[in-house]
């Protein structure tokens, strides 16, 4: 396959080469234009321009042979000579045809040296548009190879960061577990197993890809919620306003659960009241706005507040400026009372589309 395309790709290149030194036969041709009617003179234009087109193949590849293996000196000295013998065999031909034309008397060597300006000119400018089409191709390939090199080094880039967000939440998951068993709630333990389960398959059945529908990313947040009400109970309500027209939206994976557990774990959780968790989703001026707001602790507000850029949080920040750049508006604040607001703003694009 790769011997096919390459010759697929030399084929065209060829075929380019020739487009851009047509119009040297134009000019040939238009050289010629004048000379209509005496004698053969049109005749043998034709003749020089078709070989002129001849020798353009083995140009390319004796071209292509010395970028190659010599420097480019050397390269432009080796041409000027081939050129120039290709153009004496085109004036041998030419004084052959004027023999039988009886154009000429005899076959006169002198007048093979004569005259080469045309064709030798020719030639050469067929050379200078092949280095210029050669280098042209050479910086677009060299660019595309930086394009994909940026790209899977993109890719990599976040697959790290969606992965930094594994461990740290399967730590804290098997911590409240732990906590569960020995508070002695073994029931409570085991559903919380299942949820985690649930979780993590469903996060790995997805781990290729970086942008996945809203449902999708709220139904991998509700497993984690279903783990927090386990440990939570009452203490932990829910508020999810999200327009059924704005299920397809695509969002990044794994962006709401870091979020969601940041909030419950820093905000909600330490305070023995618990409280209100809620997550507004609309679509605003062709955009998809996020809002999400829970109570906090005071005390947090103050010194600690440093300590809510968790690692979720700032995954988060770092995964959203790579996907969107300048795109995305990501805003956190906390109010005095310690509560805490989190909104996105993202171009709306279906997952369809995004793809």
């Amino acid at each position: 396959m790769m011997r096919v395309a390459t010759a697929r790709e030399g084929a065209a290149s060829i075929w380019l080469l020739w487009l851009a030194g047509a119009p040297l036969v134009l000019c040939m041709t238009v050289m010629a234009l004048p000379e209509i009617g005496h004698g053969h003179a049109l005749a043998f234009r034709g003749v020089y321009a078709l070989a002129y087109l001849l020798w353009t193949l083995p140009l390319v590849v004796v071209q292509r042979a010395l970028q190659r293996r010599v420097s480019w000196p050397v390269s432009v000295l080796a041409l000027l000579a081939l050129t120039y013998l290709m153009s004496i065999a085109n004036n041998a031909l030419a004084l052959l045809l004027a023999v039988h034309w009886k154009a000429v008397p005899v076959y006169d060597w002198h007048r093979l040296f004569g005259g080469l300006d045309g064709c030798w000119l020719a030639l050469i400018a067929f050379c200078a548009i092949h280095a210029v089409v050669d280098r042209y191709r050479a910086l677009e390939a060299e660019r595309e190879r930086v394009r994909e090199a940026l790209a899977l080094a993109r890719d990599a880039e976040l697959r790290a960061l969606r992965y930094q967000l594994h461990p740290h939440f399967l730590f804290n998951t098997l911590n409240a577990v732990s906590t569960l068993v020995a508070e002695q709630r073994g029931a409570d333990a085991n559903r919380m197993l299942a949820r985690l389960a649930d979780l993590l398959r469903a996060t790995l059945e997805r781990s290729e890809v970086h942008e996945v529908s809203l449902a999708e990313e709220l139904a991998l947040t509700g497993h984690y919620l279903d783990i927090e009400k386990i440990r939570l109970g009452d203490r932990l309500t829910l508020d999810l306003r999200v327009g059924a027209d704005l299920l397809h939206a695509a969002v990044p994976a794994l962006l709401l659960q870091p979020l969601v557990e940041n909030a419950i774990r820093h905000g909600i959780a330490p305070r023995a009241e618990g409280g209100r968790l809620a997550l507004h989703v609309e679509r605003v001026d062709g955009r998809l706005q996020l809002r999400l707001r829970n109570n906090g602790v005071a005390s947090v507000a103050g010194a600690d507040a440093g300590s809510r850029s968790a690692i979720g949080l700032n995954n988060v920040r770092e995964r959203l400026a790579h996907l969107y750049g300048a795109g995305h508006d990501f805003d956190f604040s906390l109010a005095a009372n310690g509560d805490c607001t989190v909104e996105i703003s993202l171009p709306f694009r279906t997952l369809a589309a995004a793809v």
